[in-house]
């Protein structure tokens, strides 16, 4: 019983939505997923192979990966996708790679990255630079961090797309990197790019209201020294990733990715406690200051997300409460001097 219940969620909250499936059938051409072993890969991969049955379109989907997990190959494999093993930083493996018209590029190094600061930025910023030599002839999605924008007053409403970057940390500072390489090569080879600028995606699984969720659940107190964060779900941020294939342009186009709200850490974790029947303690003074994403152009082309926050809370405290699984890899979200 636990586990349909668990399935019966996961459906209704990552199927395909109208609007998704108008522009998926806009978009001509196979597709490639590259670093899709990630967070975000599988699902995404889901909702295009889903939308694609729907419309009743045939394409290829190719996912490359290091696939160091067996079973994340085989279910992506079950899915209908077509994986290929391949380390991109071997750049004879990265040429043999098939030409396909539609590229989501999902690699990159975060966690780990201080004491692998040489792989960080050969992964971040180099890396970048080959694949959009490679695809140059096709149209590029390439996911970045808003990790590379400045903290600002949390009354500012967040960052949009004309302020300057300033990363703190190698990680961030790497991720300016793959954003001016690929809008290098934009520029040079005329490839239509979209650089995505995402924080944070959050699931059933994984995310800053699991995490806190997880906190709250087990009666651990709540830091608010970093106190407000924006998110989106995923199966959203997902969509929106694929239908920016329709919206890459050359020089690259940079869009930040997330929620509407500029989130307060504190009313989440009091909305969960409430959902859980638990109280709830609080540590640390919150900063006045927070990275936050102001994502209104992505909202005027692609409208607002369809999963609210309330209703993230709230699948979220039942996800938990009925035993649903976690991926167990926390966002750091807290983190303000860039070290990953």
């Amino acid at each position: 019983m636990e586990n349909q219940i668990l399935r019966d969620y996961e459906e209704k909250y990552t199927l395909p939505s109208r609007v998704f499936l108008e522009d998926l059938s806009k978009i001509d051409g196979d597709f490639i997923f590259l670093g899709i072993g990630g967070k975000m890969g599988p699902s995404m991969a889901k909702l295009l192979i889903d939308g694609l049955k729907k419309i009743g379109v045939t394409r290829k989907v190719y996912g490359v990966s290091r696939f160091s997990d067996a079973e994340g190959r085989q279910y992506l494999e079950d899915l209908g996708v077509e994986t290929i093993s391949c380390d991109l930083l071997d750049d004879e493996a990265l040429q043999k790679l098939p030409e396909v018209k539609n590229v989501i590029y999902l690699a990159g190094f975060k966690f780990g990255a201080v004491g692998k600061e040489d792989f960080t930025w050969a992964m971040n910023s180099y890396l970048p630079g080959r694949v959009a030599d490679k695809f140059k002839n096709s149209r590029i999605v390439a996911l970045s961090s808003g990790n590379v924008l400045p903290f600002v007053n949390v009354t500012d409403g967040g960052v949009d797309e004309t302020v300057c970057p300033e990363p703190i940390g190698e990680y961030a500072q790497s991720t300016l990197g793959r954003e001016r390489i690929f809008t290098y090569f934009s520029k040079k080879n005329n490839t239509p790019i979209l650089i995505y600028r995402l924080n944070y995606a959050v699931d059933f699984r994984y995310g800053v209201v699991r995490e806190i969720a997880k906190q709250v659940f087990n009666n651990q107190p709540i830091d608010i020294t970093t106190n407000n964060v924006n998110v989106i779900w995923q199966s959203d941020a997902n969509e929106i990733a694929i239908r920016s294939l329709l919206h890459t342009e050359a020089p690259a186009k940079v869009l930040n990715v997330t929620g509407p709200e500029i989130l307060s850490i504190k009313w989440i974790a009091q909305k969960l406690a409430l959902a859980f029947g638990k109280e709830v303690e609080f540590v640390g003074v919150p900063e006045t200051s927070a990275l936050l994403n102001n994502a209104s152009e992505c909202h005027k082309i692609f409208g607002y997300p369809s999963v609210s926050i309330l209703e993230i809370i709230d699948i979220t405290a039942k996800w938990m409460l009925h035993g649903g699984d976690e991926f167990g890899k926390d966002t750091h979200f807290q983190e303000r001097k860039g070290k990953f």
